[in-house]
């Protein structure tokens, strides 16, 4: 999954400013409710590169962030972004470049989550990219690894700390592991340790943090059918189903997730992260979100990808900063009604992912 690319505005490390921009949202029963207890039904896009333009060491991000950029996705009356990143730029781990990690890169994070706060917009912070022990986050693995994961999220909770508007998505998509290993963690063949979704939850908690946390299913975030069984235990009681819906997915089909997905959201907030569909085509992600809006309106939110978000094509290493690019795409379509947004952009950057396999 990738995005827009945006440029940087920096600000304090002190923190995001969500007090400023008044926003404020939290886990109430199977809702999301703000600051005055009114249901939030997110919906948004995911912003990438964050996650990947530090670690291949040609630039802290693409593209622009600034105030045009923000107001451009504004535009498409969203009032979610989701916002990928890397544990080894955030942590400063040795192997990335210096000028890409570490103070540098946090400043980068905070100071676009403020500008997009500042825009009314929820941020969703996802752990991406991670490798463990010394190898370099060039991609996202079978699930977050117990070498540095939960330093990663001991140090964004601190950082977002006064922050009511923020999200953290766990990982973005644990696979080809079991129920047990994704709530406990475990070895994995190739001799690294696993960190289970309690561990995270630890970490998130162990800083005094209560935010909402976005914990997505197996099978590449796509199954839910063990989510409650195996869910952590959070003394905050803010756990988020997180699902990733793609046309390539297992649960593909709408009774599918009439028996998965409509459960879970019965008992805590389900949030679609990611949805799409290859080839150009839009009538899978059309489908999805009409059941979404029929099943899910009262109980659940949901945040989704722009259409096409996820190309088949891999993206190259670079060793340099470039510019966004821009790829045509389909113009707006029809308006649906109930959600905030409906529409679609009428561009969009170019958008490789670098991992494969569904």
């Amino acid at each position: 999954m990738r995005f827009l690319a945006f440029a940087l505005v920096v600000l304090s490390l002190a923190g995001s400013g969500s007090a400023a921009s008044g926003l404020s949202i939290k886990v109430q029963g199977n809702r999301l409710v703000d600051g005055n207890g009114h249901a939030v039904r997110l919906v948004g896009v995911n912003r990438s590169s964050f996650e990947y333009a530090c670690a291949q060491g040609w630039a802290l991000w693409e593209g622009e962030t600034d105030q045009a950029s923000v107001a451009a996705m504004k535009a498409w009356r969203i009032n979610t972004v989701r916002l990928p990143l890397n544990e080894a730029c955030w942590l400063g781990l040795s192997n990335v470049e210096p000028q890409y990690r570490g103070a540098t890169y946090r400043a980068a994070v905070l100071a676009y989550v403020r500008r997009l706060h500042d825009a009314g917009l929820y941020v969703i912070l996802d752990l991406h990219w991670n490798a463990p022990g010394q190898k370099r986050a060039l991609d996202q693995q079978l699930d977050a690894d117990a070498d540095h994961s939960p330093a990663f999220w001991r140090s964004v909770a601190r950082a977002f700390r006064t922050d009511r508007a923020v999200l953290f998505d766990l990982y973005n998509e644990p696979h080809d592991i079991s129920w047990s290993c994704w709530r406990n963690g475990c070895n994995t063949p190739a001799h690294w340790k696993i960190a289970g979704m309690q561990q995270l939850v630890n970490a998130v908690r162990s800083t005094g943090s209560k935010r909402p946390l976005l914990l997505g299913g197996l099978r590449w975030a796509n199954d839910l059918s063990g989510w409650l069984r195996w869910r952590p235990r959070d003394p905050a009681r803010q756990l988020i189903a997180s699902v990733h819906v793609y046309k390539t997915n297992v649960c593909d089909e709408e009774s599918c997730w009439n028996s998965m997905i409509v459960p879970v959201a019965k008992q805590v907030p389900v949030v679609t992260g990611e949805v799409g569909q290859q080839e150009c085509a839009y009538d899978f992600v059309d489908g999805y979100m009409s059941w979404a809006d029929a099943q899910l309106r009262a109980p659940a939110a949901a945040t989704r990808s722009p259409r096409a978000s996820r190309p088949t094509w891999r993206a190259p290493a670079r060793s340099s900063p470039r510019s966004g690019r821009r790829a045509a795409a389909a113009g707006p379509r029809r308006q649906r009604t109930g959600l905030p947004v409906r529409g679609r952009e009428t561009s969009r950057a170019s958008a490789p992912r670098t991992s494969t396999g569904r």
